[in-house]
């Protein structure tokens, strides 16, 4: 293992952002709940440290889907590993995701997610890259951080399933 990894955003940054992000999704959802839908592997630690600042009641379930394969550049299939345990018509639904670039996963879920019927259906990430999306159709309905083009690991992002624990987000390099 000779990669470097090198601090991108401090661990006291992440935990402000997703306090301030939380409020304005407990804000946005006054009076309702929130039906959280995580993408697995990724975004686990992030939705559970928002789930634990939203103020309003908070129901979760779990997809595993990915358009990269082994590799790190996006093939633009998608595929559908694990699927929702529970039916989301008529539920305010909010995709959790750790990281959005080329927006190839979040095209396909977003459009099967929505013929299930959802009251609504919004989009929240720790990371979003705008500069690699090439589908620009996905909006995103709350970003914790806009970064550019790098290749990041830690709180919940992987390489070669490593460094998920890392409390920070970090920049991984001699891959």
């Amino acid at each position: 293992m000779s990669e470097t990894i090198h601090t991108l955003i401090p661990e006291e940054e992440v935990e402000k952002r997703i306090c301030e992000i939380a409020a304005q999704i407990s804000k946005d959802y006054e009076g309702k709940s929130v039906h959280l839908i995580c993408i697995l592997k990724g975004s686990v630690m992030f939705m559970s440290e928002l789930a634990k600042r939203i103020t309003v009641p908070v129901t979760m379930d779990f997809m595993s889907c990915s358009s990269y394969g082994s590799g790190t550049v996006s093939k633009g299939i998608v595929k559908i590993a694990k699927d929702l345990d529970e039916p989301i018509e008529g539920r305010d639904a909010l995709i959790v995701e750790d990281i959005i670039d080329s927006g190839n996963t979040l095209s396909y879920l977003i459009e099967i997610l929505g013929k299930r019927k959802p009251a609504s259906l919004r989009l929240c990430t720790l990371l979003d890259k705008p500069s690699r999306r090439v589908h620009h159709e996905v909006k995103v309905d709350y970003t914790c951080f806009q970064i550019e083009d790098l290749f990041v690991v830690g709180y919940g992002l992987d390489y070669d399933q490593r460094y998920r624990n890392l409390p920070y987000v970090g920049v991984i390099e001699n891959v």
